[in-house]
């Protein structure tokens, strides 16, 4: 076989293209949202390389028009569980066998058809079943997604050049090889990107996966999956099912080669399937790998050194951009007294300006939020607050599900601290803060501390560059990703690898080579170039 030693283009970011009026890309959208909104398709589990169709049809409707059925998937059962995991495994060895640089070129033609001929697609997928404005779909689906397959390619490089020293007459290397087993990888409606990264990143090195998406992002997630297949991964390598959440976790926490989990999702979700895990632990040939990023409560913090403007659009774009369906948006908010009239007013008159609705319609900044289960909760926690009298609804609470899962973007002032809506994470477009006195800048550092289980994102607004490295220090376990005087919000691969720790996961930051390397496990060699003859070491010589 003719070797060479080989190098991966280099990666960069994808441009984010504006969909501005006028512009070929905004017309194209809009020519595709409108064919795919016509039709209705039927989307089958997709098992070691076949389409598998069980007649157990589940419709798929837009969040924002759930009286709209785009199409169909195949509810799958445990025999499909079963059955993913025995096309994994069979897929596994030639998967292995395959030269790096032949997995590298597979996602990186990935990347490329997804920023290419399949991007308008992608993005109007995501646009239609998760109700995600052209702008969000844009940075999300097209671009997040390309840029983790371009970036997780180079960084399967760096880790492969990442080698150990080697004494005189000896050669050192470092082996890293794909988990014994094979990869769960359980995916959020919210990120697109994310759907494609937690299975395609284990798979890049090396790894096979069963793949297990939100029921609410399938319509995209099949999209995904037919740029796989164009690129060329092998059959079984990436198996698709469509199963409830138990019936996965029963079949795969249980199996002997289970080798690891790519999870973002719920925290309470993350401390079940943990502890199935360990319950299991004598089941599985090695330690599963638990790779999981979860919940967050989001904080803001203000310094009377802020610039109120600089406060206000963090805040709102922050807390209700994609109707505040990040694990990184903008959640709770401490505001100085002396700010507060000048934030609050810079707030109003941008909320009093933003458009809600169908996200075909361009100008809408915002959508609907992902199902009807989501609407009733977060309209229940409105309607407590507005019962509240130590609450001041400052900005929107009206909810109306009549044709899409609506709520307007919503401002809660809380006079308590530790008000629900201040430490619980409540994924939709919910905004509290809380307005302190000037000197109690310290004991609100505390109690923004101590007040949510989360750690995932924070920011802290502040022109005091003395009180920007306190706070920085002060707050060091708080966020895994801390942003200086900008929103919570906007993490790009390769710039701000992304996760939290403390109730919002295991930190192991997507977007970097960090991620990468725990789906590998290495092994150590050592070759002896002149072998010991004589077990005599020096020091047993006579004088």
């Amino acid at each position: 076989m003719f070797k060479g030693t080989f190098y991966v283009p280099q990666a960069k970011n994808e441009v984010v293209l504006s969909y501005a009026p006028g512009s070929p890309e905004r017309a194209l959208l809009k020519q595709t949202i409108e064919k795919m909104r016509s039709e209705q398709i039927e989307i089958p589990m997709y098992i070691g390389g076949k389409e598998v169709r069980t007649g157990n049809l589940v419709p798929i409707t837009s969040p924002h028009d759930h009286k709209h059925i785009l199409g169909y998937f195949h509810r799958g059962d445990a025999s499909h569980v079963r059955m993913a995991i025995d096309a994994a495994l069979a897929a596994k060895a030639k998967w292995i066998a395959l030269p790096w640089e032949a997995r590298a070129a597979i996602f990186l033609k990935a990347a490329s058809l997804l920023s290419g001929p399949y991007r308008m697609k992608i993005n109007a997928a995501t646009m239609l079943c998760q109700s995600k404005t052209a702008h969000q779909a844009e940075i999300d689906s097209a671009c997040e997604l390309a840029d983790f397959l371009r970036f997780n390619v180079q960084f399967m490089t760096e880790i492969y050049n990442s080698q150990p020293d080697s004494a005189p007459n000896e050669w050192n290397r470092i082996e890293y090889r794909p988990l014994e087993g094979f990869v769960f990888a359980l995916t959020p409606f919210n990120f697109t990107a994310i759907a494609g990264n937690l299975p395609s990143s284990p798979a890049i090195m090396g790894n096979v996966v069963v793949w297990k998406p939100s029921n609410t992002q399938i319509y995209s997630a099949k999209v995904i999956m037919d740029i796989f297949r164009e690129a060329g991964v092998p059959d079984g390598v990436i198996n698709l099912m469509f199963v409830s959440g138990p019936v996965a976790g029963k079949e795969i926490f249980t199996h002997r080669d289970f080798a690891g989990i790519h999870y973002t999702g719920s925290t309470e979700v993350f401390h079940e399937m943990w502890k199935m895990i360990g319950d299991n632990i004598k089941t599985y040939k090695s330690y599963p790998r638990i790779v999981g990023e979860t919940g967050g409560k989001d904080f803001v913090m203000v310094h009377n050194s802020a610039v109120p403007a600089q406060v206000a659009t963090a805040l709102v774009r922050g807390a209700f951009e994609y109707q505040g369906q990040k694990c990184s948006a903008a959640s709770r908010a401490y505001i100085p007294a002396s700010l507060w009239p000048a934030i609050k007013q810079e707030m109003l008159d941008d909320l009093n300006e933003i458009k809600m609705g169908p996200v075909e319609d361009f100008s809408n900044f915002m959508g609907a939020v992902i199902d009807e289960s989501s609407f009733d909760k977060l309209s229940q926690y409105i309607e407590r607050a507005k019962a509240d009298s130590s609450c001041e609804i400052v900005f929107g609470g009206k909810c109306d599900k009549s044709k899409g899962y609506f709520i307007q973007p919503t401002v809660i002032k809380a006079n308590n601290p530790m008000y629900e809506t201040m430490q619980e994470e409540l994924f939709g477009p919910v905004l509290t803060l809380h307005v302190y006195e000037d000197e109690k800048f310290e004991e609100t550092l505390d109690i923004l501390d101590k007040t949510s289980i989360y750690a995932l994102t924070g920011s802290i607004f502040a022109q005091d560059r003395a009180v920007v490295d306190y706070v920085m220090k002060r707050l060091a376990n708080a966020a895994g990703n801390f942003y200086i005087n900008d929103k919570p919000t906007g993490a790009v691969v390769n710039q701000q690898p992304f996760g939290g720790a403390r109730g919002s996961g295991t930190n192991d930051k997507a977007g970097s080579s960090l991620n990468l390397i725990r789906w590998t496990s290495p092994r150590s060699i050592k070759e002896n170039f002149v072998t010991p003859t004589d077990y005599k070491y020096p020091f047993l010589r006579e004088e």
